[in-house]
């Protein structure tokens, strides 16, 4: 138990203590203490989580506003979107490139949008439910952008009609090959395509085996886990998910897309959909006969209402969000809400997100190591844009080889199982304790050297006092850091405070005081730069608490 969690729970007892229920005269009980306020360091913490990165100003308005009405705030909040931006912008003569667009929008609605915490959500979903421009989607710059603004409007709604709108997305059709997908016919050896029946159930919905409410895995008398289906359930599914193809073609096969079908959901060509019955989860059969329509929505609530359902979204969204190694009894919690809110709706992503965010265990400060977790390279990046109010003489973000620099970017995964697998865990000590570290997966010598260079890059060069950027050149601004260069403590408690929530280590400190021991006072702009260097690229930095 922390120190902050033993003080309020001895205000209580002490309270309760001095309260007896003897005749003497007095009222009731006193009024519970008022909870204590939030520090500037729970703030960054709370925000780290919940954003693409805390700022001051955030901050500030956390501590007044406290986590529970922030989070209700932020789910009153429309989405911030792509497509309308991606289609203002003339078509180039290889429509491809709009994916700089596609990519620069993303970087606006992370850095300033008003929807913080749905553009958060909606990034972990797009890491959970992929689709990506590397490989088929490279040139449907449109789809993507769609796709993306699929997933915010989807973020705080009901996971029933996100998968839904996932399983009828172009993007995903196209991505997964249901788009296309026919029904049998064994003269022309066609076989339904089994790519997205697997995927949505592996990746996007229950996993491959049996899970307790708390997320521990489920298994037989001999200890051997239950796998949640087999081959024959995938043809099931695979069969259900024929006859769909771009809305409005002329055509089933050889459908093509157009800048207007790949916006909207696809549509059902009943001639191609496979009306026999269909074997799915838990022994429930697709009757005979049916329009394709009904099949897809009598398959999608039998997913739906699969027990694991709760705890595999619960421990994917608490793995995006606050930590890589949760407790069972955490995802227990979130997966209880998932199944009911308290007003007896299931799939309720705003409650889950509220639950996630405000649980003991994420709002505890770290007192082991297993808490919290490594930094997605991309987040680390957007924190410090948002810390130094990054932007560029045209107010574009032109990111969009952010994968190759970071091992990450918006819809750039390199395959359906996202940048990194939630199961990874480097050899040594995280292996040998049976926990696992996502990211380092992506944290390979070459990517951890690309990113330390463009840190390097950010600070020493893309900068407010470098006279010769160019106009899509992203800079920070690091003024206010120059104006207390002088004095080394008030230099690195600034940078500390934007970047670490206040928190930094001796060991940190002294190191970056060594370091500007060696750089004259009146060298305000390298001194801040080398400061915020050190920073950005120390295992403090890459650790979100």
């Amino acid at each position: 138990m922390n120190v902050r969690l033993i003080s309020i729970v001895a205000t209580v007892l002490i309270g309760v203590a001095g309260c007896g229920s003897g005749s003497g005269g007095g009222g009731g009980q006193p009024p519970p203490p008022p909870p204590p306020p939030i520090t500037m360091a729970e703030a960054h913490q709370f925000l780290n989580q919940a954003t693409f990165g805390a700022t001051q100003a955030e901050a500030d308005r956390v501590i007044a506003m406290r986590y529970e009405a922030w989070i209700i705030d932020q789910l009153q909040k429309p989405a911030s979107l792509q497509l309308p931006h991606v289609q203002s912008i003339p078509i180039p003569e290889f429509i491809g490139q709009l994916q700089q667009d596609r990519v620069d929008i993303w970087f606006r609605n992370a850095l300033h949008g008003e929807d913080q915490l749905r553009q958060r959500v909606a990034f972990a979903l797009s890491e959970i439910m992929v689709v990506s421009q590397l490989g088929v989607l490279n040139n449907q710059p449109y789809s993507l952008a769609s796709y993306y603004d699929m997933l915010a409007r989807n973020a705080f709604g009901n996971y029933r009609d996100l998968i839904e709108d996932v399983t009828l997305h172009p993007a995903m059709g196209v991505y997964l090959s249901m788009l296309g997908n026919e029904k049998p016919d064994p003269v022309n050896n066609i076989r339904p395509d089994e790519n997205y029946a697997r995927e949505l159930m592996q990746l996007f919905s229950i996993g491959l085996v049996e899970l307790n409410i708390d997320g521990t895995v489920r298994t037989d008398g001999q200890g051997r886990p239950l796998p949640t289906y087999d081959q024959s359930i995938i043809e099931g599914f695979a069969h259900v998910y024929t006859g769909w193809t771009y809305a409005g073609s002329p055509v089933f096969r050889g459908a093509r897309p157009t800048l207007l079908n790949q916006v909207v959901p696809m549509q059902l060509w009943q001639s191609f959909h496979d009306t026999g019955s269909k074997t799915l989860l838990n022994d429930f059969i697709v009757p005979a006969g049916q329009s394709g329509d009904r099949d897809l929505a009598m398959a999608l609530d039998n997913i739906f209402n699969h027990p694991n359902i709760g705890p595999f979204i619960a421990t994917r969204l608490i793995e995006r969000l606050t930590t890589s190694n949760p407790s069972p009894q955490y995802v227990e919690r979130v997966a209880r809400v998932f199944n009911d809110n308290g007003t007896g709706v299931r799939g309720d992503l705003g409650a889950v997100v509220k639950a996630i965010l405000l649980d003991p265990e994420a709002r505890s400060n770290p007192n082991s190591d297993t808490d919290g977790k490594i930094k997605e390279p991309l987040l680390r990046l957007t924190q410090l844009f948002k810390a130094y109010n990054a932007t560029s003489q045209s107010g574009r973000y032109p990111l969009g080889f952010a994968y190759i620099v970071f091992g990450q970017g918006p819809l750039q995964a390199t395959h359906v199982f996202n940048f990194f697998s939630p199961f990874y865990a480097p050899p040594g000590e995280i292996n040998d304790r049976a926990l696992v570290a996502p990211e380092l997966e992506i944290a390979t010598e070459y990517l951890n050297t690309y990113v330390t260079n463009y840190f390097f890059l950010q600070a020493f060069g893309l900068n407010q006092t470098n006279q010769n950027l160019r106009p899509d050149d992203v800079y920070i601004d690091f003024s206010e850091e120059m104006a207390v260069a002088s004095d080394v403590d008030a230099l690195i408690d600034m940078v500390a405070d934007k970047l670490l929530g206040g928190q930094i280590s001796d060991t940190l400190r002294n190191e970056i005081a060594g370091m500007l021991a060696l750089v004259p006072e009146a060298e305000t702009a390298l001194r801040a730069a080398e400061t915020i260097y050190f920073v950005t690229t120390s295992p403090e930095y890459a650790y979100q608490r």
